[in-house]
């Protein structure tokens, strides 16, 4: 089998660049029993904690969980404005108190929430916890504040030591890594189209989707303008106001909802070395899911050929890609030629070889909600009622990204 958890922890110190955090065991203990999102569109002038709290509704509606029996509340700090306990009492007209963390949201928090959720349901701080993200990012592009590159422009030792050497944004960033990856492995732009091909398709029939019916071929993607080489238009994520939120219980209390339970069987978190600031990244073409993937695996006592669907996050086709062959799913190098090959479909199963990634779109056309929305779908896949429902789904995954952080989150149906 898998590497245990033992064993990993007498490996911590044997890589110069990176490693994982020690988390503690908490495979079986919490499970999702609802998921709910608002509509994700370009500039709406919505506000985020109005979002947030439609985005609440419709979980705990999913969850027919009553407002008041919410008692735990997470979200992401320093990324966007998020609501607060407070704010949730006045909306709900609710007066319980409630256990809150601002150590939750999106991105790798989509992820180790679980792991943090888990251990206030042990310490008996709450028992019924909603994590939610809102973002509004497109408004504030329009109205020319808050964005994506705002947020690293802020930094100032990223201000003082690499912007003035035209080191931003973001796009800048992972062209670089890109390029390097077609460099040492001899990944073509061809291979690298077939990634957001490949999530324009799962755009196409859902739904939610921001980009839905709007196909894309390779002659199209082709004759698309370079935004950083080797990206173009279409391997990078959107912008986008939304929100998502889903509700985590116990195991044992969430086998009392009417919809089957989620659980969650593994987590993991990776770090590594010299980000945020990218210019000093030791392994540009590998990313913190080398340390938080084998955690999460080892905790829920699966290896990588045990998942059936999993949701990369993918702000560039090259950031998802580079995470697959982190995360086991093919050889180093060899991301490329596996998206060619159509491996990431939601029609490929794990039988014919494939591992059908982002099936709702991702955040290359789904929407930029920063991976919450990727952790939503998953829960759709394993309850068996997603628009691009993967055959015989019983083990998940999600790969949340900061660039100088990963995260894993297995998900798996209850036994």
């Amino acid at each position: 089998m898998q590497q245990s958890l033992a064993q990993l922890r007498k490996k911590a110190g044997a890589h110069d660049w990176g490693a994982a955090a020690d988390l503690e065991d908490i495979s079986g203990e919490v499970a999702i029993v609802g998921v709910g999102e608002t509509a994700f569109t370009g500039a709406s002038h919505r506000n985020n904690k109005a979002m947030a709290l439609e985005a609440i509704e419709a979980a705990l509606q999913d969850a027919e969980i009553p407002p008041d029996s919410v008692d735990g509340l997470m979200v992401s700090f320093g990324i966007a404005e998020q609501l607060n306990p407070q704010d949730y009492r006045d909306h709900f007209g609710t007066a319980q108190d409630i256990w809150f963390s601002d150590q939750g949201g999106a991105m790798i928090w989509a992820a180790t929430c679980a792991h943090d959720a888990a251990m206030a349901i042990r310490a008996k701080q709450a028992s019924v916890i909603v994590n939610v993200f809102a973002v509004d990012w497109a408004s504030g592009r329009q109205q020319g504040s808050a964005s994506p590159g705002d947020w690293h422009a802020s930094e100032s030792l990223k201000a003082a030591l690499e912007m003035p050497f035209g080191w931003h944004p973001q796009p800048l960033y992972f062209a670089t890594f890109m390029r390097r990856h077609m460099h040492e492995f001899g990944t073509t732009e061809e291979q690298l189209a077939a990634v957001p091909m490949t999530f324009r398709q799962h755009a196409n029939s859902h739904p939610g989707a921001k980009l839905r019916e709007k196909a894309l071929s390779l002659e199209a993607y082709l004759d698309q303008p370079m935004i950083a080489d080797p990206f173009r238009v279409a391997d990078c994520c959107l912008i986008s106001d939304g929100a998502g939120a889903f509700v985590m219980t116990s195991t044992e209390q969430a086998r009392d909802r009417p919809k089957p339970p989620v659980v969650v069987a593994g987590v993991g978190r990776g770090m590594i070395e010299g980000a945020p600031y990218i210019s000093q990244q030791k392994r540009l073409t590998a990313t913190p899911q080398t340390f938080s993937a084998p955690w999460a695996y080892a905790m829920a006592d699966i290896t990588a050929k045990d998942l059936d669907v999993i949701g990369v996050y993918d702000c560039f086709s090259g950031t998802a890609l580079m995470q697959i062959e982190d995360m086991g799913l093919c050889q180093k190098g060899a991301g490329g030629e596996f998206a060619a090959r159509g491996n990431l479909h939601f029609q490929r199963t794990r039988s014919q070889g494939g591992i059908p990634c982002n099936t709702h779109g991702g955040l290359l056309a789904h929407a930029y909600v920063l991976g919450i929305s990727h952790v939503i779908e998953l829960v759709r896949q394993v309850r068996g009622e997603a628009t691009n429902q993967v055959e015989g789904v019983e083990v998940a995954a999600y790969a949340g990204f900061t660039a100088e952080e990963s995260s894993t989150l297995v998900l798996r149906r209850d036994a």
